[in-house]
C-alpha cells in the first residue's frame, strides 16, 4: 500500500494510520533525511525479525539502529554519556548521522550489538519524527536490501518492489542515495566508521 504524505506538513490522519499499522506489528518503508528505510516499532520483536528476514540477515548480527524524536528521547536509550559526547550530539542532530552509543536497559535485546551498543538517529525529516512522536517510542531504521540503486529513491518503484513484503510504503517525495554518516562514540575519541551524507571534520 502506497500512502502519500506532505513532506513538510504531513496529514495527521495518515500519520495515525501508519502508527496503528506499526502498533499492530506492521513493517513500513519510510523517508528520512538520507535514504528511504525499512522500519517497525522497536518493541514489536516479530516485526524486527520480519525486517531481518527481508534483509536476509541474522538479528544477532544485523547491527540495527533506530530513530528517536529528540535528544531527550535519545537519552533514554543510552547509558550516561560524557559532556563532550552530548555536545557532539547537540551540534549534529537532527541531521544525517547515526551515532553508536552504549545501550541502556530500555533498548530491546534483539537490537543490541554483541558489544551492548546501539545506533541512534534523529533525522532532519518531519515525516520520520512525526511517526516517532505519535508512536511514543522509536522506529527501527534499516536500509533496504540489495545495492543502493537509484530505484530506491522513488516510492512508487519501491512499492512495486516490496508490496508483498511490507505493509505500507510512505511516500514523502523522492529520496536521497547517500546513507547517514556513522560515528562510533564508544571509544576514547569519536571515529567515523561509515562516510555518508553527513560531513564530518575530525576535531
Amino acid at each position: 500500500m502506497l500512502m502519500r504524505l506532505h513532506p513538510v506538513d504531513p496529514q495527521p490522519r495518515n500519520i495515525r494510520m501508519i502508527v496503528e499499522c506499526l502498533l499492530d506489528g506492521g513493517v513500513i518503508i519510510y523517508p528520512t533525511d538520507t535514504i528511504y528505510g525499512l522500519g517497525c516499532d522497536i518493541t514489536q520483536r516479530n516485526a524486527v525479525e520480519r525486517i531481518c528476514r527481508i534483509k536476509q540477515v541474522d538479528p544477532a548480527k544485523a547491527q540495527l539502529s533506530f530513530i528517536c524524536y529528540d535528544l531527550s528521547d535519545l537519552s533514554n536509550y543510552t547509558k550516561s554519556i560524557s559532556t563532550p559526547v552530548y555536545r557532539l550530539l547537540k551540534t549534529h542532530l537532527p541531521g544525517p548521522y547515526t551515532f553508536i552509543l552504549p545501550a541502556s536497559k530500555q533498548v530491546p535485546k534483539i537490537l543490541k550489538s554483541r558489544k551492548d551498543t546501539i545506533g541512534l538517529r534523529i533525522p532532519d525529516n518531519v515525516i520520520a519524527r512525526s511517526l516517532v512522536k505519535e508512536l511514543g517510542h522509536p522506529i527501527l531504521s534499516s536500509s533496504l536490501p540489495g545495492d543502493m540503486v537509484e530505484d530506491y529513491t522513488d516510492p512508487e518503484i519501491m512499492e512495486e518492489h516490496f508490496k508483498n513484503l511490507v505493509d505500507i510504503v510512505v511516500d514523502g517525495g523522492i529520496g536521497g542515495i547517500l546513507p547517514s554518516t556513522v560515528v562510533d562514540c564508544t571509544g576514547d575519541e569519536p571515529s567515523v566508521i561509515r562516510k555518508g551524507l553527513g560531513v564530518w571534520e575530525d576535531a
